[in-house]
């Protein structure tokens, strides 16, 4: 009877482990994971739609293996920080941070959660990792290498305004745009332009800034990869059609809002690529072990509609350029 009973407990046991396995499985598939999103609004939001695509796209489905916390900084710095904070006191899994400055601030704000992150400067430079290939620490993210766009940027609005002598730019200069300036600098110099520069930090500069700009101060307005411009690409557009100035920006989604035209990457491509490093370290890998990644699918677009409004003819030579042409 001893043996009987030492048998049957066995199996029991046995079957009580089969039925514990897949019940631990069932338990792991069921986990949501919670990721903090963290931008300044404006075009950077369709960043959210290419992380929701991505993610999508391996496997994760929105509200069950997923959900996102968005929250927009509405260019204020302050709401930023607040964000983070809030979102790493919440215990969230991750913060996904969309742009350079943003990215920063996240991780200033923050000691513990990890962070992927989308930055247009060279993200060692700032301080966000040690190196592209062993970040180290709790950050990784993409590049997008849109420093090293603005002289092609400005070439190219050249070209589309034969006529073009002073072009206007707007930068907080405390952010990472304001110490790539230089940049902009040399890349006027280079093509025998004057680069007018007016230094803002909040919303409410901008605003007064663009207001005061007088007829034949300058000739066009053109993006020098500040964030806090960026998400107020709006504002910059329909002032900009008020006083009849082209305008070169950064995101192709700008051009559908009526810019005349924009060099450079896709923030809608930017999260839907971001979502490989979200997914994999919501899954259980380092930050500090994945490489940074860096983003080359540039994109020119050119919004015709906009060059009328404004009375520019853009020269055919350079509508071949265009990958797209808003008509």
């Amino acid at each position: 009877m001893g043996r009987a009973r030492r048998a049957l407990a066995l199996s029991g046991a046995l079957i009580l482990g089969l039925l514990a396995a897949p019940l631990d499985a069932l338990a792991q598939s069921a986990r949501v994971y919670h990721v903090g999103v963290v931008l300044l609004g404006g075009p950077y939001s369709t960043a959210v739609d290419g992380l929701r695509e991505g993610l999508r796209e391996l496997g994760f489905e929105e509200g069950k293996q997923f959900v996102l916390q968005v929250r927009d900084g509405k260019s204020d710095f302050k709401l930023v920080e607040a964000a983070a904070r809030s979102f790493e006191g919440a215990g969230v899994d991750l913060i996904y941070a969309v742009g350079s400055s943003v990215a920063v601030t996240v991780k200033r704000s923050t000691k513990s959660v990890p962070i992927v992150f989308h930055s247009g400067v060279d993200p060692v430079s700032i301080g966000l990792v040690e190196n592209f290939r062993k970040p180290g620490g709790r950050l990784t993210g993409l590049h997008s290498q849109s420093r090293d766009l603005m002289p092609k940027r400005l070439e190219l609005l050249k070209e589309m305004v034969p006529t073009l002598r002073r072009v206007v730019t707007f930068y907080n200069p405390d952010s990472p745009a304001g110490r790539a300036i230089e940049t902009a600098r040399h890349a006027a110099h280079e093509l025998k332009l004057e680069l007018v520069e007016r230094r803002v930090a909040s919303v409410e500069q901008l605003r007064a800034s663009l207001r005061a700009l007088r007829p034949g101060e300058a000739d066009a307005i053109f993006y020098a990869g500040d964030a806090l411009v960026s998400s107020q690409a709006q504002l910059v557009i329909e002032t900009a059609k008020a006083k009849k100035l082209p305008t070169m920006l950064q995101e192709e989604a700008s051009v559908a809002m009526g810019a005349l035209a924009s060099y450079g990457v896709s923030y809608h491509t930017i999260g839907r690529l971001s979502a490989k490093q979200v997914h994999r370290i919501l899954l259980g890998a380092r930050p500090g072990d994945l490489p940074v990644e860096q983003l080359d699918r540039l994109h020119f677009a050119i919004n015709l509609k906009t060059a009328k409004a404004i009375g520019l003819t853009i020269p055919p030579a350079v509508l071949a350029l265009a990958d797209e042409v808003i008509q």
